[in-house]
């Protein structure tokens, strides 16, 4: 996983502070094109830093995952040689996840 900085990370920051959105009102916020966010949202989903939600399943609704808010909070890492950053967001994603159901 290599995201595109700062994009990826800039979308990554909006999902988390305000919660789900679309390409559209993203792009405005970053200053970036919808077909351009509508592209990178595709790719952050494949990574499974966010995910598509409803109400329709193409409604172009995402919100940001556990393995996002790992990537965020790694973001320094991600270049570092001796790093193996998507075993790291993984394995943090993974660590939010069961301490979450720990809480339940």
């Amino acid at each position: 996983m290599k995201l595109v900085e700062p994009t990826d990370f800039a979308i990554l920051e909006y999902l988390a502070s305000h919660g789900r959105n679309n390409a559209v009102n993203i792009g405005v916020a970053l200053g970036q094109k919808r077909a351009y966010m509508n592209t990178r949202l595709r790719v952050l989903d494949d990574f499974g830093c966010v995910r598509r939600v409803g109400p329709a399943e193409n409604s172009g609704l995402y919100e940001i995952t556990a393995k996002g808010h790992a990537a965020l909070d790694n973001r320094d890492r991600q270049h570092d040689p001796d790093v193996d950053f998507e075993a790291l967001v993984s394995s943090a994603a993974q660590s939010d996840d069961e301490s979450s159901y720990d809480r339940v």
